[in-house]
């Protein structure tokens, strides 16, 4: 199970009724945030979800609205008696950013662990998550995210019977690992099926509609993109300052074909998204315009209950 939570909907300064841009994703008592803009402890409070669990934090780029609500985040998360490593992953130059902002911040009771993205596209493997980094076209260097949860195939037990594997180690081959016992060695691959359909979702903010969008949100089960202006005859701004329309991130979405795609980091100008919906479901019908705090828990396709919608 993959639970989602789009904390912030906003992009450049917070408002009122919107606070700044992250998002959290739950899994196996792990958490992962992506970005921290200016109040998200405060959309965490009010969604009711800890900070203590965060084990990973990743940045799309270092402008402030993504960022500047690292310092007290960390802090809050010290104070929450945490002491596990912590692992951020950004553009060239993250250690460099975030120590800067530490100076508000300097003692905290837990290590980082930075990681610092060099190539177009990199792949992580960290607790229940294969997260992808591919890098978008913004006016700074700046990277979408996918989140994933791989499931392995089915354990057979005849293939296990037949190939006289010991009962005490299937739990173990089932898990992953690769075992010797008796001199014999056996491998996951003896016991299971082909992997399974996992989870994933796709999230990318701040950028110019590139085809690498697409490809790493195909098939998603949710796609979070940035639809900064929904008003015609905006195009040329967003192409001036390196954003996307709601169209744009829709045409995106036609090509990917993701089960639904959520739009964020709107402009302060655009105060009422839900009035360009009709417009945008053209282009992909599973399309909507998500406000602060929706989030989405996500099942297994053979897991009983399904998928679950979101909350406002």
């Amino acid at each position: 199970m993959l639970d989602i939570c789009l904390l912030g909907t906003g992009g450049m300064m917070p408002l009122p009724y919107r606070w700044l841009t992250s998002m959290m994703a739950r899994c196996d008592g792990s958490s992962l945030l992506i970005d921290c803009g200016e109040g998200t402890q405060i959309a965490l409070k009010k969604k009711g979800w800890s900070p203590k669990p965060i084990d990973i934090i990743c940045f799309t780029h270092y402008h402030a609205d993504h960022i500047s609500g690292l310092p007290g985040l960390l802090l809050t998360m010290g104070n929450a008696e945490r002491t596990e490593p912590v692992t951020v992953i950004g553009p060239r130059g993250l250690e460099r950013v975030v120590s800067a902002l530490r100076c508000i911040a300097p003692e905290l009771p837990f290590p980082l662990r930075f990681v610092e993205l060099e190539e177009s596209r990199e792949r992580f493997c960290i607790g229940p998550y294969v997260i992808d980094a591919y890098r978008v076209n913004h006016n700074v260097t700046c990277y979408g995210y996918s989140v994933s949860i791989p499931r392995k195939g089915r354990f057979d037990v005849e293939r296990a019977k037949e190939q006289q594997i010991p009962m005490k180690l299937w739990n173990r081959l089932q898990k992953g690992e690769t075992l010797t016992l008796d001199g014999v060695t056996y491998t996951p691959d003896m016991v299971l099926g082909p992997d399974r359909r996992g989870l994933k979702v796709t999230y990318c903010t701040d950028t110019r509609p590139v085809p690498v969008i697409a490809e790493y949100a195909r098939e998603a089960d949710l796609f979070i993109c940035e639809g900064m202006y929904g008003e015609d005859g905006r195009e040329n701004k967003a192409r001036e300052y390196k954003h996307m329309t709601m169209a744009e991130a829709a045409g995106l979405a036609a090509k990917a074909q993701p089960a639904q795609m959520w739009l964020t980091h709107y402009s302060p100008l655009l105060t009422r998204p839900d009035d360009y919906m009709d417009k945008i479901k053209k282009i992909f019908p599973r399309a909507k315009a998500a406000r602060d705090g929706w989030s989405l828990e996500l099942r297994f396709d053979d897991e009983e209950d399904g998928k679950k919608d979101e909350q406002s």
